[in-house]
């Protein structure tokens, strides 16, 4: 029988979560598998990957092939690097102490890589929430200031329309009484 270490999809639609699993190659994508070795989830940043090493380097060494995306991600998990390292110890061109000094090195430089890389993430992600809060205040008090100059062009063009008419009110204040002294005069002069 042909084992092939393989990714089977599984989670929701446009939400995909993948299950590594050692299956007969003749087996459907997501159908019948010999053994779960680990998930992967490519929806988080930096993608989300839980492997059974041990597991998956006994089926290596019995012959399972991997499939272009999952010999990816046994590469990055370091299971390849394992197998490798096996291959090396049973021709014997090292020990088992060299080969475990080499993985562990090399599990150290990992975590230090992807350590650096979720730093880089969250400093990005913080730089750009501040600048987008900067452009927000930004055009906050940009609306601010066109607000305030309406308010204040409303304010004069108010003072310009009571203005007109406060000067009319004075100038028919100043007109009444002369008007109201010319009447008396003409009603007086006839009387007498």
């Amino acid at each position: 029988m042909a084992t092939k270490i393989r990714l089977a999809r599984h989670g929701k639609k446009s939400y995909a979560f993948y299950h590594i699993v050692v299956a007969d190659s003749r087996a459907p994508r997501d159908g019948r598998f010999i053994e779960k070795l680990g998930t992967f989830n490519p929806n988080t940043n930096p993608a989300t990957i839980e492997l059974n090493i041990e597991s998956t380097v006994k089926w290596l060494g019995n012959g399972a092939q991997p499939t272009d995306t999952a010999k990816n991600i046994l590469s990055e998990q370091g299971a390849m690097l394992l197998h490798h390292l096996n291959g090396g110890i049973r021709k014997g061109a090292l020990t088992q102490e060299q080969a475990t000094a080499k993985f562990d090195k090399w599990i150290e430089e990992k975590a230090a890589k992807q350590l650096a890389l979720k730093e880089a993430i969250k400093a990005q992600s913080n730089k750009s929430a501040a600048e987008k809060m900067k452009a927000e205040t930004a055009a906050k008090d940009a609306k601010a200031s066109v607000v305030a100059a309406k308010l204040a062009e409303a304010a004069k063009a108010a003072a310009a329309e009571n203005a007109p008419e406060a000067a009319a009110e004075e100038v028919e204040e100043t007109e009444t009484p002369a008007q109201e002294v010319a009447e008396t005069e003409t009603v007086e002069t006839p009387a007498e």
